[in-house]
């Protein structure tokens, strides 16, 4: 049997001839990828997210209650504040210039994707509340597995109730339908997921897929006095797979083209019946099957979409989950051509600052990335 690791560097180096041969343009903005960037420090939360306007040349970060936004040089553009909520994973999309990202205001049960006009960041200080620049959409399907009562005590209690454990959203990006490589690309939405080890329910990720094509019907004003709940009622999908428990779910989430693969970056877990990797992958490719959830009544009766891991990376022997030791919680992004920028979080509280370095993907299972050196890109 041939090394899946193999296979998946020769594939790379296959797309990325292809991707430099067809595309000019794409390759001409990666060579503008600075090879390091400081996100700044800033009176907030830690990093939680990154996106990147690969054709523009713009960096944006999320300090969960301050979005950053920086050119590929370094210089400062502007700056967005003005929320209480905790602002989580970004993706840019390409298609209508505007960046995604999770934002959570757990005590009113409201869960909220944030679209930012990304182009109209343009000085520091840009006041979310009384700015159209920063408008939001409510995802009922996550309020409702969060405030679900499991126990029928009247109370919500997070090591017994919260459906899957759920507490809240964290990761999102831009992708394909799951079993797709192509067609049209879809937000994807992970779970945030409580670590509660005594619980047997909480040991899948939670990812959910929208159709955002008619999301400007949906998008309202933020408005943290009067949480709306404006959004989108149906999913495109569903979807379950079996990581083992992490600490607070997928905090980053990203697809990457060249590899066609789904990363999914997480905080590591404290069961000790598995492997508690950093970071996991799903292939684009797997179809998703029909099957009932390990360790969670089906009390609804209905089997889930169930998703397998990438068949590469270290594997546990005991649990057959595979993943790596890859830092890529807070912060991590792939902009084409098997590169990534990771970030790395440090600072003291409310002085955070983030900084990038660009990577490129090995394939191997003890170091899946290493820095981009030199002055050439890819």
């Amino acid at each position: 049997m041939s090394d899946p690791r193999s296979t998946i560097r020769v594939a790379a180096a296959l797309l990325l001839c292809t991707f430099v041969a067809t595309a000019e343009p794409v390759a001409t903005s990666l060579s503008r990828l600075p090879l390091a960037q400081n996100g700044g420090t800033w009176p907030s939360g830690h990093v939680q997210g990154i996106a990147v306007d690969v054709q523009g040349g713009y960096l944006y970060y999320s300090f969960t209650d301050l979005l950053a936004k920086y050119d590929f040089s370094g210089r400062l553009i502007g700056t967005l504040v003005g929320w209480t909520g905790h602002l989580g994973d970004l993706d840019f999309n390409p298609a209508d210039g505007k960046l995604y990202g999770s934002l959570e205001y757990k005590e009113d049960r409201a869960f909220y994707i944030a679209l930012i006009d990304a182009g109209r960041i343009d000085r520091p200080g840009i006041e979310a509340g009384t700015s159209d620049v920063f408008r939001t959409v409510h995802l009922a399907e996550v309020a409702s597995d969060y405030g679900a009562d499991l126990d029928g005590d009247g109370r919500l209690d997070d090591t017994v109730d919260r459906r899957y454990g759920c507490s809240g959203i964290d990761g999102v990006g831009f992708g394909p339908a799951f079993g797709q490589v192509d067609g049209p690309r879809y937000l994807t939405v992970a779970y945030g997921i409580y670590g509660n080890t005594a619980r047997e329910d909480n040991d899948h990720q939670v990812l959910l897929q929208y159709d955002v094509s008619d999301w400007h019907r949906y998008a309202r004003p933020l408005d943290e006095a009067k949480p709306h709940r404006s959004g989108p009622t149906e999913l495109h999908g569903k979807y379950f797979v079996r990581t083992g428990n992490t600490t607070w779910g997928v905090q980053n989430l990203s697809y990457d083209e060249s590899l066609q693969r789904w990363f999914m970056g997480v905080y590591r877990g404290r069961k000790p019946s598995f492997p508690n990797y950093l970071l996991f992958a799903i292939d684009a490719r797997t179809q998703p099957q029909t099957g009932d959830l390990v360790g969670v009544p089906a009390a609804d009766g209905k089997q889930k979409q169930l998703l397998e891991l990438a068949d590469d990376g270290l594997k546990d022997a005991a649990t057959g989950v595979r993943g790596w030791n890859q830092k890529a919680d807070v912060g991590f992004q792939p902009v084409g051509a098997g590169l990534f920028f990771v970030s790395v979080n440090s600072g003291s509280k409310r002085a955070q600052t983030a900084d990038l370095t660009l990577m490129r993907w090995t394939g191997d299972a003890t170091r899946p990335f290493v820095p981009v050196t030199g002055k050439r890109i890819p």
